[in-house]
């Protein structure tokens, strides 16, 4: 991979999965970046992925990696948990963010780092790297230029029982240590909400993205042998209606895509498990040529696109592709508002929220 002249220097924090199947090989791929350091409090992961990743500069202390005048920016891919307090560090000490979704776990906390982060005059962008799908960013496109006026977006990302064999043999061998940091409570414990933070915020950001903003949503959620799976009716601001499936585990193959129904023509995708580093096979329709487009999207390296677009914004100014600090408040608000609605059993407003 030949690199630009100019570079973004990048701080990972978190030796953990995440960074292992995705973080450190994104940015050591990435054009315009480069992993120039990594931080984990265990230390026996740092020395391993130093190795293996060619990394000349370690912390263990996350405070001493923001204090290194040569790091521009960093990505955080630790637990949820941890997302805006390590984020609100990067804004004091003057560095740009990545932090992987969910932004965080509350929208109050989300608001705080929001506020911080237009102070300090510091971009802050959310790790929904399906927006670097080259077939769902063409589907967005079309969606914006030519659909027209919107009629329906029907969405569903169902996680699969046979997923952990796929993601074991595709992703790289992953490195544990008991020396890891963990939150204080078992998020995994609550399914509900485990899963909706996890998956619910990829499918919410993608209707985002694809049908504007969610104005109040109505959900039920079935939970069966061990199954999770919630039917989301959306009203979108711009009077467009939703449907959304998140279910998790369905009995079969990885199933996920979208179809979008506008005044001058239709978009259908579908969506591969994103480890398999496929883009979406998206099909455009137009009444005003009669025609159907179907891009080859060649690079499904979405991680690697996804620092390639935060350090062009950052480098040379180019307007945000990847989501926002408001996306990802957006998304935290939804996934709330799916929440209530679950308990109550009524159309949840998302300005309530």
């Amino acid at each position: 991979m030949k690199k630009d002249l100019k570079l973004l220097r990048i701080g990972v924090l978190g030796c953990g999965q995440i960074s292992q199947a995705a973080h450190f090989e994104a940015c050591n791929r990435a054009h315009n970046a480069e992993l120039y350091a990594i931080c984990d409090v265990a230390e026996d992961l740092v020395v391993k992925m130093a190795s293996r990743h060619n990394v000349g500069v370690t912390y263990n202390d996350y405070a001493k990696m923001l204090a290194d005048p040569e790091i521009d920016a960093v990505i955080i891919g630790i637990a949820d948990q941890f997302h805006i307090p390590c984020a609100k560090q990067a804004i004091e000490a003057g560095k740009h963010v990545l932090v992987e979704k969910p932004l965080g776990v509350t929208v109050q906390e989300c608001e705080e780092l929001q506020e911080m982060a237009n102070k300090a005059d510091l971009l802050v962008q959310v790790g929904n790297m399906k927006r670097f799908d080259q077939g769902i960013s063409f589907a967005h496109d079309f969606i914006q230029n030519e659909i027209g006026d919107l009629l329906t977006v029907k969405a569903w990302y169902c996680d699969n029982t046979y997923r952990y064999t796929v993601t074991d043999n595709v992703q790289p061998i992953i490195f544990h240590s008991a020396n890891a940091k963990r939150p204080d409570c078992n998020a995994k414990a609550d399914k509900e909400k485990y899963y909706m933070l996890t998956h619910g915020s990829h499918l919410l950001d993608t209707a985002r993205f694809l049908g504007g903003e969610i104005k109040s949503v109505h959900t039920q959620l079935v939970q069966k042998f061990g199954a999770y799976s919630w039917q989301i009716s959306v009203e979108f601001a711009n009077g467009a209606l939703g449907a959304l499936d998140l279910t998790v585990q369905v009995r079969m193959d990885w199933f996920e895509g979208f179809q979008v129904y506008g005044e001058f023509g239709s978009v259908v995708a579908k969506t591969y498990n994103p480890w398999l580093f496929k883009s979406s096979d998206v099909e455009c329709f137009s009444i005003k040529d009669g025609l159907y487009r179907r891009p080859i999207a060649e690079d499904g390296h979405f991680y690697k696109r996804q620092v390639e677009g935060f350090a062009d914004s950052i480098l040379n100014g180019v307007p945000q592709r990847g989501a926002t600090i408001d996306d990802g408040i957006a998304a935290i608000r939804a996934i709330a508002a799916v929440h209530l609605s679950v308990a109550t059993g009524e159309r949840i407003q998302l300005a309530d929220i």
